[in-house]
């Protein structure tokens, strides 16, 4: 799969935010704020990876139904599993 530009932004910004919560470690900052970032990273994350199913799930299914290789449903699934293992 081709990873267009908006998710590898994505993917350069919770890098951003794992760095930033790695230096609030270091200098010390307050737990509170280092989780903070820590969920907001998280979060990006989770986000992230249900785009990238999306995106997969509808190229799959434009291909293979064209190709007669997997139903709908049965790509439906396996978008639904990998979010479910994601978690």
């Amino acid at each position: 799969m081709k990873y267009n530009e908006k998710v590898t932004n994505r993917m350069k910004r919770i890098e951003g935010q794992v760095r930033g919560a790695l230096r609030m470690m270091e200098e010390e900052k307050a737990v509170k704020d280092v989780i903070t970032q820590l969920t907001a990273a998280r979060n990006a994350l989770d986000r992230t990876a249900a785009l990238i199913v999306t995106q997969n799930l509808e190229q799959s299914i434009r291909t293979d139904e064209k190709e007669n290789e997997k139903s709908s449903e049965d790509l439906v699934q396996e978008a639904v599993n990998l979010l479910v293992k994601s978690r």
